[in-house]
């Protein structure tokens, strides 16, 4: 049977989903479901967040720090691991450096 999966998945969201030997955690049809989630997430609040940002005025960490509040409830549909993820690849997309996480 033919793979023909075309997305490339990063290592970044794979170790989400590997354990300390590096197996897999979930079957790849769900890492690349949860990927495909996170990543359109991701995208979807770009432009959300980058008008918070320029017509609020809200400093770029701070909408991440709200961003990942709101993302780390528990009806946001993404475990907390996905949430960091989605943050951290919307600072990306909206080229903003990484967000600090307080842990």
């Amino acid at each position: 049977m033919s793979d023909d999966y075309q997305i490339i998945i990063p290592p970044s969201f794979i170790e989400l989903y590997q354990d300390a030997r590096k197996r897999f955690t979930i079957s790849q049809a769900e890492l690349r479901d949860r990927y495909e989630v996170c990543e359109d997430l991701a995208n979807h609040l770009t432009q959300h967040c980058q008008s918070i940002h320029v017509e609020i005025g809200v400093d770029e960490q701070e909408v991440l720090v709200r961003c990942h509040k709101g993302l780390c409830a528990p009806e946001s549909g993404v475990s907390e691991s996905e949430a960091r993820w989605v943050v951290t690849r919307l600072a990306e997309l909206l080229s903003w450096p990484w967000p600090e996480f307080n842990d």
